[in-house]
């Protein structure tokens, strides 16, 4: 073996590594005289090397040409073949772009002349699927499977030793330092350059103070988006794949995971706290070491900082790689993600992701108090947190919320008011916002009732002195106070304070900011995004017993979910994996405990919004009278059945009232079999009616029951979805649907069986708001009264002016059934349901016993129904569902012009629904990139969920009292989700 195959790379000796000069023709050539294979080649991208795709003639990928950059040696390549291979046989699920080999074992590798010199070119196993590089966003379980597949990688490696591995390259963040200083001055732009050196000077600092720690071992150190590969089974970007060893080294263990959170970084939509899923995937399957957290993010930087001095030398030396001039964007918005937060922010921020925080800082006992004069008797705690009872009735939107409850506390005698540290406030939660909100406080905010001085709380050194602000070294920390800008501290900066000296006046009315952080960390805001608040709070402590307060105990992070599932029957699932914590709703929003609106797209169950004063009102009222059965006799049940039954047809003049939807269909149901005396049912496919036995039993959902149609009971007949979208018939031949059904019925009756009722919802909701076929209720009523049956109207869903058009569905149609079952919007979230039909039907029901409901149509719940009516008239709702879900069906429509994944916009007035599919003339049903991006349109502020039998389907059906700003918000943050996951065209 000649001498030159034993040198590794050292790339402080090279002068430059261009890639290898070698054109599609000339790579042809090299695979059919070097490598026996015949093939078309394509390039493939790379920075130093030259890869190619090769081909057969029908166009079927054969292998990848990689000729590597001649200033590899045969040792190194040899090296990176091994580790490929080590890890393939590691981690058989994985699939590895391991090198091809002949019959005896040898790899198919050879040295080849090119005009660049001698170089090693060799056929790799060809990866389907692509990789994950693009803009396209990341989700969370993509994120978690590159840390994953990291952290595989990593174990796999860990014992590894080849000579091939001593190898100095600019990638190795053991060089980071010397590979800036080397290159950055190909960083065009001054305020780029400088923003790289001091970015690059201190996170180098941060991680020489834990490098005698970190363990070293074998590293692929390219774990990035380019590098990860699609699983081809999969719709959505799930990598497992892994090719290109050829930044295989010996470095920082921990270089592994930070060269995959670095090349997250510049996706759409992406922020540092996305990656945490990545880490905690990583930390699963190799733990970090403390010391190893304390780097990680400090590499990031470095990573980033390497990148773009690289990418601008790569670009400037070899003229005409595209791939590396494509990257410079990416690389310089990788960097500005990396340095956004401080350091010591992500730090902390990532610690708390592993499980690795300690106890929070406490302040240092003060041995006076800040506030001269004033007790914690005298102190009022001023609550705004999402559960604060202060804040009801959209008071947290009022933009001097805070300042007026104050103000209120102290003309009720408290001499200071105060905002608890570390919690967040919702009055700094807007109602619309496709970013989250800074919410959570860093330090406490005062209000005083009375003049006051300020007084050192301990000797220390005065930082800063000016109008308006004060900085004072208090122990270890600094203690920063802000107040109005009228007020001079009494001290000048740099002066030495006692304790008890003082250090401002303050008068009647003023507000003072306290905030208390580490001395050498970086300047802390008052309020902080919730995501990033673990990393901000534990450079700070809570500065109330300053100020003769306690500490505020840190909130329990006990896994609610995990004691929901411990007792509460998991049947009964919950929106998202990770979801959000909902304890307030106000009209058309929903609110976390962080302090965040989200924009409630699925709730029809609160028609007139959410906490609507004059229903709470209205059942406060009730229920300081009374609440008991309806057995009593008392006038709001009277005169709220007998409101119902006046905005239904003459003939449905009889009411019962029950407590839900389920209950409603049931009881439907029984009615109608009850009053024809014929025991067989008909209902649609593709439906949901409930949970009870006959409600279920006439459900055919198989999101809701996957064996929904093989456990049908015998008396359930069912006929075809009547869906002109995707159905059997389609457009104009859905009239063919109608036809059918009564074609189905009249066999039924022939056979001895004449069913004893049709039910369907009057508006097709299980399948996204799809209409029916026109005159199809008209044909199926028909034909089921001919042979004795009833007509049933499930209006659950769509009843109480949600269509806009129409009050009730079957208005739509043209038509009045025999029963009508009522929920959902006739409580405004209160559990009140309804079944209207006519007299005659009703004494029927004597015939199977009698019928009473505990709480339906109690007292209280009544008054609800009655106020929600009123309400509903009142304030234009059904109106509303008109002007507004006109406005949002055709801002709808309009997105689907630039998105193709947009197959269909259902629905009428705000019953919508937004079809998604892969193709639109197989209308293949797009169901993990509507689960996808529900997640994202989460992330993004607004609250979407699946529907159809295919979850393929946004359901849309806000609160009616929804506005045009909020429509327009949902259409602008859909549009933005779709282009941020790669559907716009």
């Amino acid at each position: 073996m000649p001498h030159d195959e034993y040198r590794t790379i050292d790339f402080f000796a090279q002068d430059a590594l261009p890639a290898p000069r070698v054109s599609p023709a000339q790579a042809e050539r090299i695979a059919s005289q070097h490598l026996g294979i015949t093939a078309r080649a394509e390039v493939l991208g790379s920075q130093q090397d030259a890869n190619f795709l090769l081909r057969s003639d029908t166009g079927t990928p054969l292998a990848v040409l990689k000729i590597a950059n001649p200033a590899f040696s045969p040792m190194e390549i040899e090296a990176q073949d091994t580790a490929a291979g080590l890890i393939a046989e590691a981690h058989p699920e994985l699939r590895i772009a391991t090198v091809l080999r002949r019959p005896d074992g040898s790899p198919r590798c050879a040295r080849v002349d090119t005009e660049d010199g001698p170089v090693i070119a060799r056929l790799l196993d060809h990866l389907p699927g692509g990789p994950l590089s693009g803009p396209r966003h990341l989700s969370p379980r993509t994120v978690a499977a590159m840390g994953t597949i990291a952290g595989k990688v990593s174990v796999a490696l860990r014992d590894f030793r080849h000579p091939g591995l001593d190898r100095v390259l600019q990638w190795d963040p053991r060089y980071a330092d010397r590979v800036i200083v080397k290159l950055a001055e190909h960083i065009p732009e001054p305020d780029r350059r400088t923003a790289v050196h001091t970015a690059t000077a201190d996170a180098w600092t941060r991680v020489q103070e834990v490098a005698v720690l970190l363990p070293c071992q074998a590293v692929h150190l390219d774990l990035t988006d380019d590098n990860l590969i699609r699983s081809p089974d999969s719709r959505l970007p799930m990598p497992d794949g892994v090719i290109d060893f050829g930044d295989l080294t010996r470095s920082w263990a921990v270089g592994e995971l930070a060269v995959s959170l670095s090349s997250m970084l510049h996706h759409d939509g992406f922020e540092p706290h996305h990656v945490l899923p990545a880490i905690r995937a990583f930390h699963a399957v190799r733990p970090l070491s403390p010391a190893e957290a304390e780097a990680l993010w400090p590499l990031v930087v470095l990573r980033a900082a390497g990148l773009v001095a690289s990418g601008r030398h790569q670009a400037a030396v070899d003229e005409g790689n595209a791939y590396a001039e494509a990257a410079l964007d990416r690389e310089w918005r990788i960097f500005e993600q990396a340095t956004h937060l401080p350091l010591p922010v992500m730090t902390h921020l990532i610690k708390d992701a592993m499980g690795l925080t300690g106890a929070p800082a406490r302040a240092d006992a003060p041995a006076h108090p800040l506030l001269r004069g004033l007790t914690a008797d005298d102190i009022s705690l001023l609550d705004l947190s999402t559960g604060a009872d202060l804040l009801d009735h959209g008071v947290w939107l009022e933009a001097d919320a805070e300042d007026r409850l104050a103000a209120s506390a102290l003309a009720d005698g408290a001499a200071a008011v105060v905002t608890p540290y570390a919690r967040a406030r919702l009055t700094q939660a807007p109602a619309l916002s496709a970013t989250s909100p800074a919410t959570v406080a860093t330090g406490i905010d005062l209000w005083l009732g009375r003049a006051t001085e300020l007084q050192a709380p301990g000797a220390g050194e005065v930082l800063t002195a000016a109008p308006g602000r004060l900085t004072v070294t208090h122990g270890p920390r600094v203690l920063t106070l802000s107040f109005p800008h009228t007020v001079h501290p009494v001290i000048s900066a740099g002066a030495t304070v006692r304790a008890g000296e003082g250090l401002a006046h303050l008068p009647a009315g003023s507000s003072v900011r306290l905030g208390l952080r580490g001395a050498d960390g970086p300047a802390v805001p008052a309020l902080v995004r919730p995501e990033y608040a673990p990393g901000w709070l534990a450079l700070t402590a809570d500065p109330s017993p300053l100020i003769g307060l306690p500490a505020a105990d840190p909130e329990e992070h006990a896994d609610l979910l995990d004691r929901r599932d411990a007792v509460f029957a998991t049947v009964q699932e919950h929106y998202y994996p990770d979801p959000p914590r909902i304890e307030r709703g106000w009209r058309h929003h929903l609110v976390s405990t962080e302090g965040r609106s989200y924009l409630d797209m699925v709730n029809n169950v609160t028609p007139l919004g959410h906490a609507h004063p004059r229903v709470e009102q209205a059942v406060s009222r009730q229920l300081r009278r009374l609440n008991t059965n309806s057995r009593f006799h008392y006038a709001s049940v009277v005169e709220f059945t007998e409101r119902l039954a006046a905005l239904l047809p003459d003939l449905l003049d009889t009411v019962f009232l029950v407590n839900s939807g389920s209950e409603a269909v049931d009881l439907g149901i029984r009615l109608a079999i009850g009053a024809s005396g014929q025991p067989d049912v008909v209902a649609l496919r593709e439906a949901y009616h409930g949970w009870t036995y006959a409600s279920d039993a006439v459900s055919t959902s198989l999101q809701d029951n996957p064996n929904a149609l093989a456990t049908r009971p015998s008396w359930v007949h069912t006929v075809d979805s009547p869906n002109s979208y995707r159905g059997r018939h389609r457009g104009a031949d859905a009239v063919r649907y109608g036809p059918e059904a009564v074609a189905m019925i009249d066999d039924l009756a022939a056979s001895g069986r004449p069913p004893g009722a049709f039910l369907s919802e009057t508006f097709y909701g299980n399948a996204g708001g799809v209409a029916l076929p026109e005159g199809y209720l008209a044909e199926v009523y028909a034909a089921v009264r001919r042979h004795g049956g009833l007509a049933v109207a499930d209006e659950v869903q769509v009843g109480y002016g949600r269509l806009g058009h129409w009050f009730w569905g079957f208005e739509q149609q043209q038509v009045v059934p025999d029963i009508v079952c009522v929920a959902k919007a006739m409580g405004n979230g209160h559990p009140l349901g309804a079944v209207i039909t006519s007299k005659e039907v009703a004494d029927r029901y004597r015939d199977q016993g009698y019928f009473f409901s505990s709480t339906g149509g109690s007292p209280v719940s009544s008054v609800v129904g009655l106020t929600v009516l009123d309400t509903l008239s009142e304030e234009d709702l059904q109106g509303n569902a008109v002007r507004v879900g006109g406005r949002l069906k055709s801002r709808l429509q309009a997105l689907a012009a630039h998105h193709d994944i947009i197959g269909a916009v259902h629905g009428s007035g705000l019953y919508l629904g937004l079809e998604l599919v892969r193709d639109h003339a197989t209308l293949e049903p797009a169901t993990e990139e509507t689960a996808e991006l529900c997640d994202r349109m989460l992330d993004l502020g607004v609250i979407v969920q699946p529907t159809g039998d295919h979850l393929n389907i946004l359901k849309i059906k806000p609160p009616l009292c929804i506005d045009a700003a909020a429509a327009d918000f949902f259409t602008d943050t859909l549009e933005r989700a779709l282009t941020h996951l790669g559907h716009r065209r």
